[in-house]
């Protein structure tokens, strides 16, 4: 199991109206970092499975999310609670950051 792409800036409201709790690792086909942090972000999704989403964004295919919350460098992981940008974690991290971040918002 895998962290599935979002498609787009459409699937991607929809989930801040929806997902209580999610996480999206904003990435790029030519970005190195990203690829590093990828099979953590992956970890995560099935970690975490039961208690929250994990997601992929490319953000070539979806620039509006980019300007949307001001995204220069990737990689960046986003942590969304009821709907709102909870936290982001810039650049290349270990797997405990990720984790730690998100058990803060597990309730």
């Amino acid at each position: 199991m895998t962290a599935v792409y979002i498609q787009d800036e459409t699937e991607f409201d929809a989930l801040l109206e929806t997902e209580p709790l999610f996480v999206v690792d904003c990435t790029a086909a030519w970005c190195g970092p990203c690829k590093l942090i990828a099979p953590l972000i992956d970890k995560l999704a099935v970690e975490y499975s039961e208690r929250a989403k994990v997601f992929k964004l490319d953000l070539d295919a979806n620039q509006p999310v980019a300007k949307r919350f001001g995204i220069r460098s990737i990689p960046v992981v986003m942590f969304f609670q009821q709907g709102k940008l909870a936290e982001t974690i810039v650049g290349v991290k270990p797997y405990e950051d990720f984790s730690s971040t998100l058990k803060k918002y597990l309730a």
